[in-house]
């Protein structure tokens, strides 16, 4: 069975076995108090992988010149796998924080299994593992189309697909160990943001040498919309990292920043963070597959660029909001706050733009599942993103800061647009990917649909009120003027709506399992076209095939 498969499920299998093999090892060392040694077996494991595929490379019988007359399609096939590995294990891992908010007894007599280590475990992985690597494997596919030219190079993008995996086996075997640089989104160790720099740039200048070669004269929306991605990424991860490491032999390190300017550079990091890894790269992947499938060209090319620039500028103001009511300073609170609010215009001129497209093929998402997915997914991001300005208002952030009302908002955007778009881009990429007649179940394909939306609906609902009901009790004063409520009675108020939240994220947790085993048993068991849709395509034919635009 083994050898009936492709190189790219082999890779893909590969990658995954290690995973576990490398995730043992590090526990391992971590029970003796070795994280650095721990990384060091997943960093030896790394290279052994990389050192196969350079020797692959090497000896590839296909001829250079022969290389250009088809797209490289391997890496973004071994992507979306492992995008889909990440989903279940860091789902399964939030699925688990939420029960223990519920159930507090729900760990073993262990550090690695409280709250405090798995939570960044489950953020890290669906926010890197999951989104990231779609997004890798989303823009290699994009890029290419787009420009008609295949990728440069056999090496470069296993390189950063590869890489970047080890960039977050490294942070989710730190997180477990305990070793973080104890920021608001707990970071990985100096080692590993360096390693992620080099990882990034290689990302960066394979990305501008495909649109170099590019046999289209236009560089199409989705590009701009990636290319602000992978640029704007690598500036905040570099100056929010900035760290001087205690030994070179160790794992900690001190931050660069001190007080209110470490809280304004992490804040500047985590809310670009959100602009320009989960919103800007997920909006070039609507923006491609959307009109793909619906079959229909943009409402308004012209609007997708003049909210492309809205967004990027408006964005970068944004992060102070996060701070209101501290020791930073009021006007650059407000200025945060103002630009918080200005972003409502950009944010729905996207969201308009995608559902206006849909004009005219509202029957298609009827009927169709996959786009369906990325329907919802639109909506979601203007609803996240209207209530995203609506939370940056002094007075209304008053109430909901540090409640779960933040967390419910969150939740709607990484759950009801990040996700939803996800897996509606990679329903609709598997079948043509790996040349089968059609999706292995297609009513499996709706059962992910809803359960995915109702978990969502279930979980941000019951944030919603859990926040609300937080904020309202923690500012509530009895006669004498003290607090009404100690902190103790909000939580036993939260119960029914952990319960709730636990719940929900089930729902969602298992349309991801049911997701996954449909992608794997289309690969394995759906027919495959016939032979002459897996012709090489000339270069010259290398088409787009995406609806014209405006």
């Amino acid at each position: 069975m083994i050898s009936s498969l492709t190189q790219a499920e082999r890779g893909a299998a590969m990658l995954i076995t290690l995973s576990g093999m490398v995730a043992g090892l590090a526990m391992a060392a971590a029970g003796r108090g070795d994280p650095m040694g721990a990384h060091g077996w997943i960093v030896l494991a790394f290279f052994a992988l990389f050192f196969g595929l350079l020797v692959r490379a090497a000896y590839e019988t296909e001829a250079p010149e022969d290389r250009s007359l088809a797209y490289y399609d391997d890496p973004t096939k071994v992507g979306i796998l492992i995008a889909l590995a990440w989903a279940v294990i860091a789902m399964g891992m939030g699925l688990w924080v939420a029960a223990q908010l519920a159930w507090p007894d729900l760990r073993f007599d262990a550090a690695w299994s409280g709250f405090g280590r798995l939570r960044p475990v489950h953020t890290s992985g669906v926010i890197f593992g999951f989104g990231g690597n779609a997004l890798i494997a989303t823009s290699f596919h994009i890029m290419q189309r787009t420009s008609r030219a295949r990728m440069p190079g056999q090496v470069a993008p296993w390189f950063v697909l590869f890489g970047f995996n080890l960039f977050c086996l490294i942070a989710a075997s730190g997180y477990l160990m305990g070793v973080t640089q104890s920021k608001e989104y707990a970071e990985p160790e100096w080692y590993a943001d360096i390693w992620l720099v080099v990882v990034w740039v290689v990302y960066f200048v394979l990305y501008i040498r495909t649109l170099a070669r590019r046999r289209e004269p236009h560089i199409y929306v989705a590009n701009w919309y990636y290319l602000a991605f992978i640029l704007v990424v690598a500036v905040l991860h570099i100056v929010n990292n900035l760290a001087v490491p205690a030994s070179w032999t160790g794992a900690k390190s001190y931050s660069a920043f001190s007080g209110v300017q470490d809280a304004m550079t992490q804040w500047w990091y985590g809310h670009n963070a959100v602009a320009f890894f989960l919103t800007s790269g997920f909006l070039g992947m609507l923006y491609y597959f959307l009109p793909k499938r619906a079959g229909r060209p943009i409402y308004s090319y012209r609007l997708s660029i003049l909210s492309f620039w809205g967004i990027t500028f408006f964005y970068i103001w944004a992060g102070s909001h996060h701070l209101h009511y501290t020791a930073l300073p009021h006007w650059v609170q407000t200025l945060g706050m103002t630009f918080s609010v200005m972003l409502l215009v950009p944010s729905w001129a996207s969201a308009g733009n995608a559902l206006m497209t849909l004009n005219g093929a509202w029957r298609k998402v009827r009927d169709d599942a996959t786009l369906r997915f990325m329907m919802v997914a639109a909506v979601f991001y203007g609803l996240s993103t209207f209530e995203g300005s609506f939370m940056a208002i002094r007075p209304v952030n008053g109430l909901s800061h540090y409640t779960d009302w933040t967390i419910g908002h969150v939740h709607a955007g990484a759950m009801g647009w990040v996700a939803l778009i996800t897996f509606g881009a990679i329903y609709a990429l598997v079948p043509g990917l790996w040349r089968r007649e059609t999706i292995y179940s297609w009513k499996a394909v709706e059962w992910h649909f809803w359960l995915a939306l109702a978990g969502t609906v279930i979980y941000v609902f019951a944030m919603w009120n859990s926040g609300i009901i937080q904020g309202l009790m923690w500012r509530t004063y009895g006669e004498s003027g003290t607090l009404l409520y100690s902190f103790t009675d909000s939580l036993v108020a939260m119960h029914p709506y952990y319960v709730a939240r636990a719940f929900g994220g089930l729902l969602f947790v298992t349309g991801a399992i049911i997701g996954a085993w449909n992608v794997v048993m289309t690969i394995r068991h759906v027919p495959r076209q016939i032979p002459a849709q897996d012709r090489p395509t000339t270069p010259k034919t290398m088409e787009p095939a995406l609806p014209a635009a405006e």
